[in-house]
């Protein structure tokens, strides 16, 4: 049997793993032979691939990013796409494909099935944690790992120099980021995108932690917005500092986090939760269990239509997020 790989939309710590765990049990195992298609469906559209043995793996577990590289491209966006898929898919002799990415690379999975009949598998990947089919997604865990580290050092500084601190992290849509971080690294005051925020009462948390003589650190995850409006574009974090030093007169500063959250070796725990996700990839497609994608529910791995996976988004219900204010201010 000819298997192929590939990776989509933003890197993160643990494709390798994936790629690793796919080739060690589909070689190893099963005698398959195992093609990468590199750039994400870039490769599929285009026939880009390369040959995967266990030797093109070894040593890839610990490293970040992807040895295939990744893209956003959507065959979907050009008219001959889906068919330049199907055409490479037989020339290469490809049986099926598992497809590694978030939700719109597994969008784009889900498609190809559910319209067109390709025989794919989708693993779930995202450092933003908001495929609801899955209670993880691999990348998350070393994504707030990096953010509560930056976290941790600014407290130093931000004591030292008596200045309120605001940490943007990455988090468009959803503040999963944002709210671990900031619970694991003693933050002040936590904003998320699903609930609009109070600059009144975010300053009142400032002035509040500068008379318990302590120097705040605010943790904003860079989709998050105040109730009246509020910055239409560029940083929600500088924004917000120049703000409460408008209003305070306490000297502000940003740090903004970026890429660094998704970069670097992957944590343990996104090793273990990549390599397992790879392994049961592995299991529905020697099942043909085609148009699923591998999900963990508790510390099980299951099978979810890929439908489901994408078509909800996992966002900070409030109820969560009320937890955490019990530390804000």
């Amino acid at each position: 049997m000819r298997v192929g790989v590939l990776t989509g939309g933003g890197d993160c710590p643990g494709l390798n793993a994936v790629i690793r765990a796919v080739v060690r049990k589909g070689v190893q195992e099963h005698d398959w032979t195992v093609t990468g298609f590199r750039d994400g469906w870039r490769g599929a559209v285009e026939g880009d691939t390369v040959p995967l043995d266990v030797r093109a793996v070894r040593g890839i577990l610990p490293r970040g990013g992807t040895v295939l590289g990744s893209s956003r491209t959507d065959p979907f966006a050009a008219p001959d796409g889906v068919r330049r898929i199907r055409d490479n898919l037989a020339k290469h002799g490809t049986d099926a494909l598992i497809a590694i990415g978030g939700r719109g690379t597994l969008g784009i999975a889900a498609r190809l099935h559910a319209e067109h009949g390709l025989p794919v598998v989708g693993v779930p990947k995202t450092i933003d944690n908001d495929l609801s089919a899955t209670d993880w997604t691999f990348g998350f865990d070393t994504a707030v790992g990096i953010a509560t580290e930056a976290i941790d050092r600014l407290h130093t500084t931000a004591d030292s120099h008596r200045r309120v601190l605001v940490v943007e992290v990455m988090g468009r849509h959803t503040g999963w980021i944002a709210l671990h971080a900031g619970l694991a690294g003693g933050a002040n005051v936590i904003l998320v995108p699903e609930q609009r925020f109070d600059l009144d009462q975010v300053c009142a948390w400032v002035a509040s932690r500068f008379q318990a003589t302590y120097a705040p650190i605010l943790v904003v995850a860079e989709g998050a917005r105040p109730r009246d409006g509020g910055p239409a574009r560029g940083s929600v974090g500088a924004w917000l500092a120049a703000e409460i030093e408008r209003r305070t007169g306490k000297e502000a500063r940003t740090t903004v986090l970026g890429h660094v959250q998704r970069g670097g070796s992957p944590s343990a725990f996104d090793r273990w939760l990549a390599t397992r996700f790879g392994l049961h990839a592995v299991d529905a497609v020697r099942q043909e269990a085609y148009g699923t994608m591998v999900a963990l529910r508790g510390t099980e791995v299951v099978r979810v239509p890929l439908t489901d996976a994408t078509g909800r988004m996992k966002t900070v219900d409030p109820g969560r997020y009320a937890e955490a204010g019990v530390f804000f201010g």
